[in-house]
């Protein structure tokens, strides 16, 4: 039996990958957007390429914020960016 790979989109670029390629960040039932790792934290997700672009990109275009429904912290945003280093 062949094991699925579950599929997710880019919010940056749009581009539909494999979930374990995209970082995920999640708003928490608390209100706080956070980076997830584990792809399994309690929330509402997101996911984003690993590149500066998309992540330029998806910020510029306020994909991030349209998401979660609430503008995503300036410090979350600086975390990310050091993720592509």
């Amino acid at each position: 039996m062949v094991k699925k790979i579950p599929v997710r989109q880019c919010t940056g670029c749009g581009e539909r990958k494999p979930k374990n390629e995209l970082i995920r960040i999640v708003r928490t039932p608390e209100e706080k957007i956070v980076l997830d790792f584990t792809g399994k934290q309690n929330g509402r997700g997101a996911y984003i390429c690993k590149s500066k672009e998309c992540l330029s990109s998806a910020v510029k275009k306020k994909r991030l914020d349209n998401a979660f429904g609430i503008a995503v912290p300036a410090e979350i945003l600086e975390n990310l960016e050091k993720e592509f280093i």
